[in-house]
This record gives C-alpha cells, structure tokens and sequence, in this order.
C-alpha cells in the first residue's frame, strides 16, 4: 500500500510542477503514483509507508557501493561541521581534481560545477571556444541534460515523455544541434561532409543509459576518434553516468578510447549535487581565469560533495576488484530474468555492460533509439508494477538503465529473479 505516497503526490502537486522535481520522477510511462522514499541502507530503501524494496536505481547510478556508505556519511558530516560552503578555494577540490586525473590520465586539467547538466553545457561552449566553431553533432536518444542545446530529440525524460524536442528551445540553437543515429559511423560522416569545418564538437554517451543501456557497436568509438581527428572536431565523452562505474577510467578506460573532453556527475559526487569536465590541458587553458570562456558557480567545488566524492573515488581507486564483482553480479542478474523470460516466452532482448544493464521487451536487436522504441511500453508498465509490489524498485521508464551496487547480495538478486517469474505469471493471469 502507498497511501502516504498518495497523499504527498496530491500535496506536492499544488506546489511543484508535475508534483516532482525532475520529470523521470513522475511515473507518467508507467502509470500510478510516485513513490516518495524516507530513508535507504546498501540495497534497501524505505518508502513513507514502511515498506522496503531492493533498489535498482541507485539515485541513478552514484550509489556504487550502495545508500548511505558510512565512510561517505562520514565525510559529509565532518565536512558540514566546518562549513557547508564558502564560496572560495580549499584543499578538498585541489584532492579530488589530483585523483580524477591519477584515475583517468587522459584528464590533464578538471574543474567542478554542479550537475551533469552544466557539465556537458559548458563542454559544449568550451568546444566552440576553442575550435571557434558554432555546430554540434549529438546523437538520437541521448541525454546531456536540459540545456537547450540538447534537447533536440534528446533520451531521459524527454523520451519517456514522449517529447524528444522542447518547447522553449530556439530555432538558431535547432539549426546548430545535429542529430546523427547512434552505432552508425555513417550519418556522423554525412553531417561532418555537410558542415564542413563548421562542426565543433561530437558529444556522446560512450555507453547510451538514458534510451536504456545500449552499448557501443565494435569500431563505433574508434570511428568516431578517427573522424574527429580528421575533421578537427572536439570529441566529448558524456561519462555522467559510466565514469568510474565501468571501470576507474570510466568506458574511456574500458573501451580504451580517449576523447578530448569527458564530463562527469552521479559516482563523482557520490550522491551529492556535482558535475565536472576535464580534458586535454590546451583545451581547458581556454576556460576563464586562464582564457576567455566564462563558467562559474557559485558553489562549485562545494567541501559537502568534494568531501564525499573524494571519499568514495578512493574507495574505488584501492579496490578495482570490486568492478569484477560488480559485472559478475550483474551477469547472474541477466542469465536469471533471461531463463525466467524464456520460460514465460515472453519476447525480449537484455543489454548489459558491466553494472549497467537493460531489459527491452522487444524481438530487435536494441542498438540505438530506433530500435529502443520498439520495445512495448505497455507491457514494460505492467511489469514495473508487479515488480514494485513484491519489493523491487526499478526505474520508472523502459527507457533508462538499471544500475546495481556492491551492496546487493546474491541472495537479493536471487530474491528479483524470483520475483520476476512471479510478475509473469501474474501478467499472465491477468491477461
């Protein structure tokens, strides 16, 4: 039962736009209510009612090692009792730009803002600062954040919402966004032949999370490397949610290719409200005091969330092992909902890399926006629910990745697989 969910979603929407603050929040593609959670430990959270479930979301990924880490809690709380902000430098910030860079080596110089959104938006700016070009290529269902930039058939919310382009969004920022399709080296060539030396930047999700977890085809990253050089473009790895998640040095590391620029939230702050974006040190020395694209923030490089990211980034810099149990767990989980889709006969397709990992309820391979679409949203709805009833949280959309820490147990995920079978048989029945 959800009642005080109930309640505080009639209450919150007198107040808040949709009753939630950020739209993938509001159950609109699966329908029912949001629901409002209390408290969380490891794997577990607790919704207002008491009832606890097994988290798949993670606050959408920087829960690596799971809620409340205490090392984590702790540095917040020694951190706030010197201060929650100051709005000036401090040692914390100089830490965790030298960690940053001993984990990923192609990072010469970072520099910290607040979300993934401001992240990416001031990538993008630096990128056309430098190459003194005005055009970006992005591509079809992935999600940079809400700038305006990005919001041109754009993945998240936006795609769960059914409105890939915003209202809002002008028609000279339209004309400088272009849209390639995602795994195809191709339509990135088309656009660079027809812009050419006009094209200031490819910005990407290395591994998509935010049209469900698809993953780079063999040669697609390497291509886009190639062509990047060619064109004299700016290659942006948007590693908000696979930096240090698929590994130390984030899919630069894993897929060992390095872009120009990276931007980075989620892990980074371990919770917290932060972004980053770092790079080669030519192309940084054109941010402003050094050069002349301005960026600033007024609590960027916060000690609360330099505190707890520099905390849990040590945590996974001394223990690369834990990126072994990460995938190990995550590959039991998707050989089990497999058997249980198979015995269903329940047509399907399951992506996975690494602790990232998808179900599309679809008979296509799922290798871009295209074919993510294909999956059946319906279905997808009624499987959540059942699924939220025996105490399982995944993400409200069929459109973003789950995401599992080191917190989950065997016997939890044996608990989901489990919980699975039982949702079909229940879909079943109803059907």
């Amino acid at each position: 039962m959800l009642l005080k969910s109930e309640y505080l979603y009639e209450r919150a929407k007198k107040f808040i736009p949709g009753g939630v603050n950020s739209p993938a929040r509001a159950f609109k593609s699966v329908g029912g209510v949001p629901v409002f959670f209390k408290k969380a430990k490891g794997s577990i959270i607790t919704d207002e009612d008491g009832n606890e479930y097994i988290d798949y979301v993670g606050s959408w990924g920087p829960m690596i090692l799971g809620h409340a880490y205490s090392p984590v809690v702790k540095a917040v709380q020694d951190a706030a009792f010197n201060s929650t902000s100051f709005g000036a430098p401090t040692i914390t910030e100089i830490e965790m730009a030298e960690l940053v860079q001993q984990m990923v080596p192609n990072v010469d110089k970072v520099r910290m803002v607040n979300s993934g959104t401001e992240a990416c938006m001031s990538a993008i700016r630096i990128a056309r600062g430098y190459t003194g070009r005005d055009k970006i290529i992005k591509f079809e269902g992935n999600y940079h954040g809400h700038a305006d930039s990005f919001l041109i058939k754009a993945g998240s919310g936006a795609l769960t919402l059914g409105e890939p382009s915003s209202p809002g969004v002008t028609e000279g920022t339209a004309k400088d966004t272009l849209n390639a399709d995602y795994n195809d080296l191709e339509s990135v060539e088309k656009l660079l032949k027809e812009n050419k030396d006009n094209v200031a930047a490819i910005i990407l999700e290395p591994v998509a999370g935010n049209m469900g977890c698809i993953q780079p085809a063999p040669g697609f990253l390497e291509g886009l490397r190639k062509l990047c050089d060619e064109h004299g473009s700016v290659l942006i790895f948007d590693e908000v949610m696979t930096g240090f998640r698929l590994s130390r040095g984030g899919a630069q590391e894993r897929y060992d290719v390095w872009a120009d620029l990276i931007t980075y939230g989620k892990i980074i702050g371990a919770g917290l409200p932060v972004g980053a974006y770092g790079g080669k040190r030519e192309i940084m020395d054109m941010v402003s005091p050094d050069g002349p694209v301005y960026q600033a923030g007024t609590l960027s490089g916060n000690p609360l969330a330099m505190s707890a990211g520099k905390t849990l980034l040590s945590t996974l810099d001394r223990h690369p092992e834990y990126y072994i149990e990460l995938e190990e767990k995550t590959g039991y989980l998707k050989k089990g909902l497999r058997e249980v889709l198979l015995k269903h006969k329940i047509t399907h397709t399951i992506n996975q890399v690494g602790s990232m990992i998808s179900i599309f309820f679809t008979d296509q391979m799922v290798t871009n926006f295209k074919t993510a679409n294909t999956t059946d949203k319906e279905f997808f709805g009624k499987f959540y629910h059942q699924m939220l009833e025996r105490g399982i949280y995944l993400p409200p959309s069929p459109f973003e990745s789950w995401f599992l820490s080191t917190s989950l147990s065997y016997s939890m995920l044996d608990k989901t697989i489990a919980a699975a079978d039982k949702s079909l048989d229940a879909i079943a029945g109803h059907s």
